[in-house]
């Protein structure tokens, strides 16, 4: 599905104000994941400042032990203070990844802001190789941005 009609379906989903936040946010990352083939899994972490912790607010794809991630641990946790997308093409050649499946070959992760500060990130792991472009992280960037201003 091309990324303006997911653009529309987004700005659909963000504009059910009867349904909450969370509700909204877990409509989002099942029509990415059902719409974008690569998407194996799409999950929108918020931050903690004062415990700095990530936690999963919603998300869709596989079960995933790791609801509670440390600034700093992962690619997630990175981000959380880097305030940087991060993309990763290989999970394997990565140090500090946090394996969530054994089948994840890649990873993207673009920080969420509010009124100027990091409060969160959309995060979407690939069991393909290598599949992420530039035009997933404007398209990301959009979602987060509509997003903020639900928040």
């Amino acid at each position: 599905m091309p990324y303006q009609n997911l653009q529309q379906k987004v700005n659909e989903i963000i504009s059910k104000n009867k349904l909450s936040i969370d509700n909204r946010l877990t409509e989002i990352c099942e029509l990415l994941q059902n719409s974008l083939d690569y998407y194996d899994w799409v999950g929108f972490y918020f931050a903690n400042h004062k415990e700095k912790t990530l936690h999963l607010k919603a998300f869709a794809g596989e079960e995933t032990d790791h609801t509670i991630i440390p600034f700093g641990k992962g690619i997630c946790g990175q981000v959380a203070v880097s305030n940087h997308n991060f993309v990763v093409e290989d999970v394997q050649a990565q140090d500090n990844y946090i394996a969530c499946n054994i089948n994840v070959k890649a990873e993207i992760v673009i920080p969420l802001f509010k009124d100027g500060k990091n409060v969160g990130q959309i995060d979407v792991d690939s069991n393909t190789s290598n599949p992420f472009t530039e035009k997933d992280e404007r398209f990301l960037e959009w979602v987060n941005e509509q997003v903020s201003l639900k928040l």
